[in-house]
């Protein structure tokens, strides 16, 4: 099943029981609007732990309902992080959010070797976009977690995307590794781990997925590209992911997509217990309830 719009997260995520999701440290006005917006869908039923009172303070400025929220007091940030991990570590929760706290705050608790969240070695940043320009939703990775990943964290960031496209029901994603060229180079790092990836992926050393690469960016997206080039792949020109060699590539990538070339995101990290929406005070309202969407719609 292809995705083509973003919005059919959020009717994915409506055909599913209301997700039970906390968010740390949670009195900041943008987020809650969108927790809101996706309270009000019938997308999740939200926990809030944090500074009691300014959170009471924002749910009255923005009318949210206060009476199907419930708000844990902690008003330190370090342990209402801590506190909001201990609910997913329990079962009493299945989403975790960041609200108005430092990044590397959340991400201490989440990966806390005794109460945290570690699922795997490597969490990553995974992004689906809505492009006026492709033909259906495309997911790039990895865009704010791993900075120069090794071989073996790349693995992890495919495994981590392949799970989230799984999750929203494309079965069987087709995986494009980037590269500044299309063909091997052993001078050029990145085009040689594509190759290894997808070698790995053809002797079921990767599974459910298609592997190809190295490509560059125009063959995974444009069949004519592909066949100017003479390259023949089932994923060349119809990928799902794209996985960029490392942080520069992927954020730039990211960027771009969103300020000139017109696409819209929903983002999660991957590789907790559960999906993680950490998204920046930068992201619109509706970006934020995209995201929280994209969480809610995982199986």
């Amino acid at each position: 099943m292809a995705l083509k719009k973003l919005d059919e997260l959020i009717e994915i995520a409506q055909k599913k029981k209301p997700r039970r999701m906390v968010v740390a440290a949670a009195a900041d006005t943008h987020v809650l609007a969108a927790v809101k917006e996706a309270m009000d869908k019938n997308i999740v039923s939200p926990v809030l732990v944090g500074d009691a009172e300014k959170i009471k303070a924002v749910v009255e400025e923005i009318s949210m309902d206060a009476g199907k929220i419930e708000i844990i007091h902690e008003p330190d940030d370090k342990k209402a992080c801590q506190r909001a991990v201990k609910l997913i570590k329990e079962g009493k929760a299945e989403v975790l959010m960041k609200g108005l706290v430092a990044t590397a705050v959340i991400l201490k608790a989440v990966l806390d070797k005794e109460y945290g969240l570690r699922k795997g070695s490597t969490l990553s940043h995974f992004a689906l976009f809505e492009s006026p320009y492709y033909h259906k939703l495309l997911g790039v990775t990895d865009a704010a977690m791993n900075v120069a990943p090794e071989f073996k964290d790349k693995i992890a960031i495919v495994n981590n995307a392949v799970e989230a496209m799984h999750g929203i029901g494309v079965e069987k994603p087709k995986v494009a590794i980037l590269g500044p060229v299309e063909t091997v180079n052993p001078k050029i790092e990145s085009t040689v781990h594509a190759a290894m990836l997808s070698v790995m992926n053809k002797r079921k050393q990767i599974k459910n997925c298609i592997i190809d690469g190295p490509f560059a960016v125009d063959n995974t997206v444009s069949k004519e590209a592909c066949e100017q080039k003479g390259i023949h792949s089932e994923v060349g020109g119809d990928a799902d992911i794209l996985v960029a060699p490392e942080l520069n590539a992927s954020n730039i990538l990211y960027k771009t997509l969103a300020f000139l070339g017109g696409a819209t995101s929903a983002a999660v990290i991957m590789g907790a217990k559960v999906p993680i929406v950490l998204t920046s005070r930068a992201d619109t309202e509706r970006a934020k309830l995209l995201s929280i969407a994209f969480a809610a719609a995982m199986e």
